[in-house]
């Protein structure tokens, strides 16, 4: 990977990063269209397949500020790009196609 690339890379990562302190201060309080047409369809209140990891985007931890839901974005991304990271290894070329041929 070359220095151009690592930029590119790190900028993405910081840019995430400031979106996940920004948006608990923006986002909106009202249920989204989802969740709006789950609670008119009474699906709202059923358990869900999974237990999300953070419910509502907190941690409950931090208890109910907006610290709780920027822990929760980070680790999102931390964790997002982990996975990510770990595919783009296992799915990588051992060779380039030049030195195949």
């Amino acid at each position: 990977m070359n220095t151009k690339d690592k930029y590119l890379i790190l900028t993405g990562v910081i840019v995430a990063m400031v979106i996940a302190v920004i948006s608990p201060f923006i986002a909106s309080s009202n249920p989204d269209g989802l969740e709006k047409s789950a609670q008119n369809l009474g699906v709202h209140d059923s358990e869900p397949a999974i237990k999300p990891l953070f419910p509502n985007y907190t941690v409950k931890a931090f208890g109910d500020s907006p610290l709780s839901g920027i822990a929760a974005l980070a680790i999102g991304i931390l964790i997002a790009l982990g996975l990510g990271y770990i595919v783009a290894k296992i799915l990588k070329r051992r060779k380039p196609p030049e030195e195949s041929q």
